[in-house]
């Protein structure tokens, strides 16, 4: 149990009521050590309300498409032994922020040349013969080019 903490600490099924996940992914992302529950001299895991917090974010990650390893990354950099605070919760934010603007640029990419090229090099389509002429776009690379091409820029801006 933590020395520094007075909060009363959580079973795994209060936790599960306050984030709306499984006991079972619980378990899961405490054995990733993506959280890290405190047990009871019987072996049953108690969590603190931040935790609440840190499996939050981690389910919203996830949906964003963010690996555990990216996941687990940017948890790191959050105290384990008190309640994070804006400031931490502003670090580890700038660190997903560049991840989401590449990843919201390639949508927005995808949206506005879905129904035209995306330089994939079917050459089927009319607007194909604008876009990619010749298939330009093959010398590249495989793939659909055009979309794909921008978000690698980037992510390396």
């Amino acid at each position: 149990m933590p020395a520094n903490t007075n909060q009363r600490l959580l079973s795994i099924g209060e936790v599960a009521a306050r984030t709306g996940l499984a006991v079972s992914a619980i378990r899961y992302y405490d054995d990733e050590g993506l959280v890290s529950a405190r047990r009871t001299p019987g072996g049953k895991r108690m969590f603190l309300r931040s935790d609440i917090r840190r499996l939050s974010f981690i389910l919203i990650a996830q949906q964003l498409g963010f690996s555990l390893e990216d996941i687990r990354i940017q948890l790191r950099q959050l105290p384990l032994e008190r309640t994070p605070n804006k400031r931490d919760w502003e670090k580890i934010s700038r660190g997903f922020r560049a991840h989401l603007d590449a990843r919201i640029g390639m949508l927005e990419r995808l949206r506005d040349r879905l129904d035209g090229c995306i330089g994939c090099g079917c050459l089927s389509l009319d607007a194909c013969k604008l876009y990619n002429p010749g298939d330009k776009a093959r010398e590249r690379g495989p793939g659909p080019r055009l979309v794909l091409e921008q978000a690698v820029a980037d992510r390396k801006a």
